[in-house]
């Protein structure tokens, strides 16, 4: 009896961890076995929050994970679970499973011998697994691909071969090359990342741009599509600005799409290629994909609260130096001191209403001591050469500490060209503020060369552009090339044309690496 009561009680333990686990919204490292690969796949699982309480269906995002990594890293490393929870809770994406597939070391394409089919097990098994699994929406718009570096290189380009299964596509620091860059990449790390993928091992040179290459990557397969299928795209890019190889790829290939038309989101954010960038792409990757589930157009990236400060009449002073009228921002401590302040130099026009605002900004920051105590001296339309005359003579007038550590310029749309003829004269400044650069790509190199390079090493370049401006080209050709230079530098792509409300969201986060070069 008691033998029989004992056996009863493990049926019913073992029943009840098995429903459980059927009840689980996190599942980790479940297994498919794949025909085509003739060996099991694993793969993780999200799912929302109310997936057990209804019998709604949902749409799908397959997070790819980069080299090196498994299908346990969104869980483990992205915080998945976290960040879909909270765009869900906060209303700013819907509801929708995740899949987490082991990517091995494929890029998640087939190699180029056929003995490894990896892409093809993704489309005609994983695919249809996971929808035979769970109540998926099982439609090309209501899937995603997101993935950080190899997964990125993963999710675009299935993305791109496959848009009538995958609808919309959104790379993280993608490792992908140039063909400039795979043709001289060293011969080992060539070998191991992309010859026994693309083939073949020990090519070099233009001999590494086979057919094969040409037909899994984005730098040729974007320009063979058709307007139509150009069109039907919905692609959103981020990488990090502190990226090293990366940078020029990322960069040209957003450079490419702008030049054909192609509609696309890019941004470059602050960091390195880390999880860092990852987590801090992912509230806007999510809001970006949601909106493309449910069929509207791009609501936009989130926006940060730009707090103000009202700056009293005796702030604001003008002076009158060699015939120029200048207006000068003070903080509210310089009518009561006789000490120096640290000084930003605004090139350009800016009216009263701009003047103010950017005063107002400054003086919050100032007032919450995000930034230390500085002037803000607005420079009227003059050549480079009368400015380098005049601002000793301001310093003595305002007050200015003087030593380049303590000088800052910022030049916003057609003045950033002063601002950089600045940069590169007799005068140094500790920082340099670029929005919204109107420049031609052409004239960059000019300013940015060998001869000016260790004077550029003591300067911080913050440079700020907005990804659909007509000068998005310029912005990223500085950005490269002084990467290349191993020039310190900020570089930051924000959502849309530009303009002096986007400046203006540019300058608060400025504003912090300026005040720190103030007192390096």
């Amino acid at each position: 009896m008691k033998r029989t009561a004992f056996f009863i009680l493990c049926l019913l333990t073992v029943f009840s961890v098995s429903s459980v686990a059927q009840n689980l919204r996190v599942r980790e490292s479940l297994s498919m076995q794949s025909r085509i690969l003739n060996q099991e796949v694993k793969f993780s699982v999200y799912l929302p929050e109310n997936y057990f309480e209804n019998e709604a269906h949902y749409p799908v995002v397959y997070l790819l994970h980069g080299l090196g990594d498994n299908e346990s890293s969104w869980l483990e490393y992205g915080r998945i679970a976290q960040y879909a929870d909270l765009s869900v809770s906060s209303g700013e994406a819907i509801p929708m499973i995740f899949i987490m597939p082991q990517g091995f070391r494929t890029y998640y394409v087939n190699d180029y011998q056929g003995s490894f089919l990896y892409q093809d097990m993704f489309v005609k098994e994983m695919v249809p697994h996971i929808d035979s699994l769970f109540r998926t929406i099982p439609e090309k718009q209501s899937r995603a691909t997101l993935g950080y570096s190899m997964g990125g290189f993963g999710a675009i380009m299935l993305h791109l071969k496959h848009p009538d299964i995958f609808g919309t596509s959104v790379p993280l620091s993608m490792s992908v090359r140039t063909d400039q860059q795979y043709m001289t990449e060293e011969a080992s790390g060539w070998d191991e990342q992309w010859g026994r993928l693309f083939g073949a091992p020990s090519l070099t040179g233009a001999d590494r741009i086979t057919e094969y290459y040409k037909n899994n990557s984005p730098y040729h397969v974007l320009p063979a599509l058709s307007r139509n299928e150009l069109n039907n795209l919905s692609i959103y890019m981020v990488n990090g600005d502190e990226e090293q190889t990366l940078c020029r790829s990322n960069e040209e290939l957003h450079i490419l799409m702008h030049r054909l038309g192609i509609p696309h989101e890019y941004r470059v954010i602050d960091g390195g290629h880390s999880f860092k960038v990852w987590w801090a792409a992912l509230p806007n990757s999510l809001r970006f994909i949601s909106d493309a589930f449910e069929g509207k157009t791009y609501r936009g990236d989130l926006k940060n609260t730009i707090s103000a400060s009202s700056v009293d009449d005796a702030q604001m002073l003008k002076v009158n130096i060699k015939g120029e009228n200048i207006s000068a921002f003070t903080p509210e401590d310089y009518q009561a001191s006789d000490r120096k302040y640290p000084a930003i130099y605004f090139t350009g026009s800016f009216d009263s209403i701009q003047r103010a605002t950017i005063s107002a900004m400054v003086n919050s920051e100032i007032k919450a001591n995000r930034i230390c105590p500085m002037l803000l001296v607005f420079l009227p339309e003059m050549n480079a050469e009368k400015i380098m005359s005049l601002i000793p003579l301001l310093e003595d007038e305002l007050r200015i500490r003087q030593g380049y550590r303590f000088r800052a310029i910022a030049g916003s749309g057609e003045s950033a060209l002063q601002s950089l003829e600045l940069l590169v004269s007799e005068l140094q400044f500790s920082s340099c503020y670029l929005s919204d650069a109107k420049i031609s790509a052409e004239a960059v190199p000019g300013f940015i060369t060998e001869q000016h390079r260790e004077k550029l090493k003591r300067t911080t370049i913050f440079i700020d552009a907005a990804d659909k401006s007509d000068f998005t080209e310029t912005s990223g050709t500085m950005h490269m090339i002084l990467r290349d230079m191993e020039i310190t530098h900020e570089y930051r792509l924000r959502e849309g044309n530009g303009g002096f409300d986007r400046m203006m969201e540019g300058l608060k986060e400025a504003l912090g690496v300026i005040s720190t070069r103030f007192h390096r």
